[in-house]
């Protein structure tokens, strides 16, 4: 039987960049920039990818693998590669039940999908398909009774993770949604459905799901309430005053790990450790939130360092290449997530988009890997980063040269001697191994003075 061909989307999108021009060619500009945009004037959202420029990688190829294994543990769940799909809210809207969907295809790739609280079916009825493991996502609420209900019902419907995400007490300033008056559900007037009339086939697809859209965790039994009215509500549930207390008082309450997401600055890793807390997303929201903070990657080092193997650390944000993937584990995560990654795969082609991402960073992780001389996922840490000016590779650099200066000044001046007929005899001194024990010590990236800029508590 002849090889099937690729679907023709599957083939133009051959990496993640055009994975995103496919979402956005099939999706409606509204709907396309609340998936892509970012808080503000979106300098968080550009750092998050660009900081990955920012640390290079040094290959040692002699000695490498003919295979590898990617496989990791993560809070003693096997996964296929360190890689996991990260709570994001309104996954229907994108795809008729688009968190089926995207758990499925994690599911099948051997990896981790986790629940938005924001999803558009609710946390039961993900259970309900079977599918796991499964994590869910929450916050701490002005109301703790329902912070605690939202717990319980987790727990109730077999989610092995709770995460409470802590940077989104307050709704970040996302420009482009105010621009394009983005609402949920969209709106279908006439006008609307002119204004889609190139994304026919998304609309399509939705027709039926739209008017089914919703916030299904916060739906009220008697179905009483419209969406606008419940997504006005559910602004305001978030307490912007939350304390550590409370992230203590939920870790007596929840029977297994508890992360937090969104820990950029290093004394909240001490504390999130300190209150029992098993992992963290180092993370920024994507960027969603706060315009101008530290890029995800560029916060990981210190926090790697404060945490020092005492939380599971995951880089959530800028994830864009399985080199990516590397770097992040190198400079401390245990594992990466894929926010955005995950929806454009999603709005192309539903668990299909979403499993062709998955194959995308396992196939560029492999060859990254495989091209450092890297043998398995345990093998990556900080000596396959070039580092700073100030590290040992620099400083092997300039004891290989001056060596090589001191050799030639004994030839010349041995040449010299014998030129002279003093009888002397020749005499060349060996070349000091370069980069010995009396070379200077490597600055490591997980200094918290990394860049020279020390990270004050």
């Amino acid at each position: 039987m002849a090889n099937q061909r690729q679907p023709r989307w599957q083939r133009r999108a051959y990496n993640i960049a055009t994975l995103r021009e496919e979402s956005r060619r099939v999706l409606p500009r509204p709907v396309f920039d609340f998936v892509d945009g970012g808080a503000g004037d979106e300098h968080t959202l550009r750092r998050n990818v660009s900081a990955f420029d920012d640390v290079d990688l040094y290959p040692r190829p002699i000695g490498g693998a003919p295979s590898r294994d990617l496989s990791t543990t993560l809070l003693g769940r096997r996964l296929s590669m360190p890689l996991i799909v990260p709570p994001t809210g309104l996954a229907g809207l994108l795809w008729p039940d688009g968190e089926a969907a995207s758990a499925r295809a994690a599911t099948k790739a051997g990896s981790v999908y986790c629940l938005s609280h924001g999803s558009v079916c609710s946390l039961e009825e993900l259970a309900e398909t079977g599918v796991e493991p499964r994590w869910f996502q929450t916050y701490i609420y002005k109301d703790r009774g329902l912070t605690h209900e939202m717990a319980a019902r987790a727990q109730a419907a077999g989610y092995e993770v709770l995460i409470v995400t802590v940077d989104t007490q307050l709704l970040g300033n996302r420009e482009r949604d105010i621009r394009n008056g983005f609402v949920i559900p969209p709106t279908m007037s006439a006008r609307e459905i002119a204004n889609m009339a190139t994304k026919l086939g998304w609309l399509w697809r939705m027709r039926s799901a739209i008017p089914r859209i919703t916030f299904g965790n916060y739906r009220r039994a008697d179905g009483g309430e419209d969406l606008t009215a419940l997504a006005q509500r559910m602004v305001g549930l978030p307490d912007p005053g939350i304390q550590w207390r409370d992230i203590a008082d939920l870790r007596a309450r929840w029977k297994g790990p508890l992360l937090l997401k969104g820990i950029l600055h290093p004394a909240d890793a001490v504390e999130a450790v300190a209150n029992g807390v098993e992992g963290m997303f180092v993370s920024n929201h994507g960027g969603r939130q706060l315009d101008g903070v530290a890029g995800a990657v560029d916060a990981l080092p210190a926090v790697a360092e404060a945490v020092a193997g005492r939380a599971a650390l995951i880089l959530d944000g800028g994830i864009r290449r399985g080199s990516h993937i590397v770097k992040a584990l190198a400079l401390g995560a245990d594992c990466c997530s894929i926010g955005r990654p995950q929806f454009w795969g999603l709005s192309v082609a539903g668990e299909a988009g979403v499993a062709h991402v998955f194959d995308i960073f396992r196939r560029e992780l492999d060859l990254t890997m495989g091209l450092c001389g890297l043998p398995d996922i345990a093998s990556i840490g900080p000596d396959v980063l070039a580092r700073d000016g100030t590290t040992v590779e620099r400083a092997r650099l300039a004891a290989a040269s001056e060596a090589v200066a001191a050799a030639a000044a004994a030839v010349v001046e041995s040449g010299t001697a014998a030129n002279n007929g003093d009888g002397a005899e020749e005499r060349v001194e060996p070349v000091p191994e370069v980069g010995g024990p009396a070379g200077p010590e490597p600055t490591r990236y997980g200094d918290w003075e990394r860049k020279g800029r020390a990270i004050d508590f």
